[in-house]
């Protein structure tokens, strides 16, 4: 299933609703309103997305027979041509927010912008020794290999697909960053890597945006990032949660980002160096995970501007788009 979160711009006064995506993801189903031209009644499973995934299997079943039955019948009332809405971000204010930093390429890369800016004769020199030895110079701290390293985020900040992102004042150096990510689905503490993949909802897309020259800032204190993640609008999540049944292997999805239509960035999921199932078992220790957190995978190989050393300006529309996951969209302002 493809779930969101939506509004309808023609009716102000309605409250996001909970949706459906059906006939090759161009209709949303009103869940509620299904509900009610089945039995009647509304459901609090389908208040919203934190309703259905606190109520896990019996709001999952109550879906899919709301699904079938709007298929099969077109029951007035129930169903809106996906143009005509507006999508929120699948949850719109999630439970927490943690992101990780799973993909070593973007980690050596990032890595390499800044000590050319910092220390021409050094990354020179580390450039020298991957061509003549194999081996450069810049290297990951042997922790990184450990375990997975993650930073917790702000659920406040959170916007989908379409939304406008504004530049905080206080940076030059505005950038994106391409990631996955997932929903929990189920409370569990203690979970083991082998049982994990019975706690994701589902997947997603996510922008972690981020002021460069700030977070470079913060991070040479030993702490952060702060103000270098954390900023109205910073977090762009959707456009949809993909339930795991449609991703046969969220290993191996292609990821690229695009500004106003130009290709960045491109990469693929398979480079992750711990899985969600893994990430999901250090998380969970003496700690417990509850219906709708998010996770995020940290930036792909090649996926953000750091990488590159190329910038975003204001007016950009910055895509990411991953292969069953879909196409998020902000445009800078």
């Amino acid at each position: 299933m493809k779930l969101v979160t939506f509004v309808i711009p023609s009716d102000p006064q309605v409250m996001p609703l909970l949706g459906l995506l059906i006939d090759n993801d161009c209709t949303v189903v009103d869940l509620q309103a299904g509900r009610q031209a089945i039995a009647g009644t509304s459901s609090p499973f389908l208040i919203d997305m934190l309703a259905f995934l606190d109520a896990g299997e019996a709001a999952r079943e109550t879906v899919y027979e709301i699904r079938d039955f709007v298929i099969n019948q077109r029951p007035p009332a129930t169903t809106y041509p996906l143009n005509e809405v507006v999508l929120l971000s699948p949850v719109p204010r999630p439970r927490s927010i943690r992101d990780c930093m799973v993909f070593k390429k973007h980690l050596i890369q990032a890595t390499r912008t800044v000590v050319k800016w910092r220390s021409p004769a050094l990354a020179k020199l580390d450039a020298w020794m991957e061509t003549i030895r194999g081996k450069p110079l810049i290297s990951l701290p042997k922790v990184w290999y450990e375990f997975p390293i993650y930073y917790k985020g702000n659920p406040f900040s959170v916007v989908g697909t379409d939304a406008q992102v504004h530049w905080p004042a206080y940076t030059e150096k505005l950038d994106y960053e391409l990631e996955i990510g997932i929903f929990i689905g189920k409370t569990g503490c203690n979970i083991t890597p082998e049982e994990a993949h019975k706690y994701i909802a589902g997947y997603t897309i996510y922008n972690d945006f981020s002021a460069r020259d700030i977070q470079l800032r913060e991070m040479a204190g030993r702490l952060g990032p702060a103000k270098g993640k954390d900023f109205d609008t910073g977090n762009a999540i959707g456009p949809y949660l993909v339930t795991p049944d449609e991703i046969p292997n969220p290993y191996n999805l292609t990821m690229s980002a695009s500004i106003n239509g130009e290709e960045w960035s491109r990469g693929n999921s398979s480079d992750m160096h711990f899985s969600f199932e893994e990430i999901i078992a250090y998380i969970s220790q003496d700690e417990t995970l509850y219906p709708g957190e998010f996770i995020g995978s940290g930036t792909v190989g090649n996926g953000c501007g750091l990488e590159l050393d190329r910038w975003l300006k204001r007016g950009d529309l910055v895509e990411l788009n991953v292969e069953s996951l879909g196409v998020l969209q902000n445009v800078i302002v």
